[in-house]
Parts: C-alpha cells; structure tokens; sequence
C-alpha cells in the first residue's frame, strides 16, 4: 500500500525549486511592485504610497533622454528582426531537407555564434563596418564627389549593423526550431498534394504552411524577444543611436528614482505582450486544425 506521505528528498527538492523561482523572477516582482509608489518613493522598500506617479514621470522624459524615441527604434528593430528571423529560418528549413553540399559546415558556422561572446561579435561588426566607412569615403574621395563626401556620416545604423548583430543571435534558434520541425515532418501530407496536382508554391501554401504555423510563430516570439532584451550584440553596432534596453542600461547610473522602475516594468509588459500574443495565435491555429480534420 502506497503511502501519501512525501519522502524528505521530495521536500528538499520542493524547497529548491521553490528557492530557484524567486530567484529567477523575484527582482522581477520587486521591480513592478516598486514601479507603483507614490510621489514620495525611493528605489528601495518600505513601499511609500501606490500610484502611477513615476509612469507619468517617465511620459515626460527623464532628463536629455528622449525614451519615446528609444522605444520607437527597438520596436521597428524587433519588428524587422522578426521578419527575418522567420522569413530566413523557414527558407533555410526547407533547404536543409535535402542533401546540401557543405550542409553541415554551413549549418556549424550559423550556430558557432550562440557560444561566441557577444561583446565580441558586436565589437567585430561594429569594426567591419568602421571599415567598409572608409572604403566608401575614399571611393567617394578619388571620384572627386566632394559633396558626397562630407554629407557621409557612417553606415552604422539600426537596419544595417544593428540588424546584423541581433540576427546573429536570433537566426540560430529560429534555425534549431526548423530542424526539430522538419524531422518530425511527415513528407507523405505533400506528395498527396502532388498528386492531386498541387504546384510546389501551392502544396508549401495550402499543406505545409498551416501544419508549421505554430512553430512559425514561436520563432517570431524568440525573434523579437531576443532582440527587445539584446544590450551586448548592439553596444558596438548601432551607431550613433541608442536601443531602448541600452538607454535603460544608462540611465541605471544617473536615475536615482522610481522611474527607472516604470521604465524596467513598461519593457517587462512589451515582452509579456508579445508573449501572449504568439501563444493565443497558436492556440487559435491548433484549434482551427483540429477543426479542419473533424
């Protein structure tokens, strides 16, 4: 007869458990909470008041920063890293399904970046193109275009460097996600499509597609996840402009109240956001599949 009473090692490893959660999502918990004191809080506890008097501070500015400007470059960043992420994760899913010559070196030089520092691929795009700048001006330089010339700042930028920088973290997990995808994929659901007359373009629309959706769009989560948080990878290959996650990294060694804390929330419901969005679309897929068979 079994008995109902736990063993000493599953409350030890509750306990740890326990212990690990308010580890990983503790600082979290405190950072909201502290987000809603009232106009007389400080950056530590006891709580003073609940209010949203630090969100509205942060809608004002906080100093020289311009945070609306900030948060406008990492969402267009984020939206167009998604696009790309799940745009070359896809093609290169399909691709890796049949016998590439030099598939795997190919496949090792993607994923070497996730063990790469990434201070250090972003030091090396942003020196790649440092260069490419002076390449370009001295192109511009020896065929006289003077104007051309001084008008050139750098093609460091958001939708270059940047871009760049946050593929190198994102596309290897989009591309982990495809090949786990695939494997599991069974071919026979397009060879029916075949031949009933489906183009390839059609049987990739009308089967394949559909049965890949969730997995689609947990790439695109991953994607603009990734790049929402990313301060490493972007440091050095941005610019002269800031990401919303580098300003916040800034502005931790000169803000000295409370909104420092609406500011960290405000990211925190964005990446939540996006979450939940990802989760009801597939939900909502899974569901109209099942639909679908019935």
């Amino acid at each position: 007869m079994r008995s109902d009473r736990h063993s000493t090692g599953f409350w030890f490893l509750a306990a740890f458990f326990t212990l690990f959660v308010l580890f990983l999502y503790g600082p979290m918990f405190i950072i909201v909470l502290l987000s809603f004191q009232g106009p007389e809080g400080g950056l530590t506890f006891p709580l003073r008041g609940v209010s949203l008097h630090w969100f509205h501070k942060l809608a004002e500015g906080l100093g020289v920063v311009d945070i609306g400007a900030a948060l406008k470059r990492s969402l267009a960043l984020g939206l167009a890293v998604t696009v790309f992420t799940v745009l070359l994760s896809v093609l290169a899913g399909l691709a890796f399904r049949k016998k590439l010559a030099g598939g795997n070196t190919l496949f090792f030089v993607v994923v070497a970046s996730l063990i790469m520092p990434s201070i250090i691929v972003s030091l090396g795009i942003g020196l790649e193109f440092r260069l490419l700048d002076s390449g370009i001006k001295k192109v511009l330089e020896l065929l006289g275009m003077s104007g051309a010339l001084e008008e050139y700042g750098t093609a460091l930028g958001l939708f270059t460097s940047a871009l760049g920088a946050h593929l190198t973290w994102t596309l290897p997990f989009g591309l982990l996600i495809m090949f786990a995808v695939f494997n599991r994929f069974n071919p026979a659901y397009e060879e029916a499509a075949r031949d009933l007359g489906a183009t390839p373009w059609q049987g990739f629309r009308h089967v394949v597609l559909p049965l890949i959706a969730p997995s689609v769009i947990g790439i695109g989560m991953f994607g603009f996840t990734l790049s929402w948080d990313e301060i490493a990878r972007t440091s050095q290959a941005i610019g002269d402009v800031n990401t919303l996650p580098l300003e916040l990294q800034g502005l931790t060694t000169t803000v000295t109240t409370p909104s420092i804390y609406a500011l960290g929330t405000v990211t925190t419901v964005v990446s939540l956001g996006v979450m939940a969005l990802a989760m009801g679309l597939a939900w909502w897929l899974g569901k109209r599949q099942k639909k679908g068979k019935r």
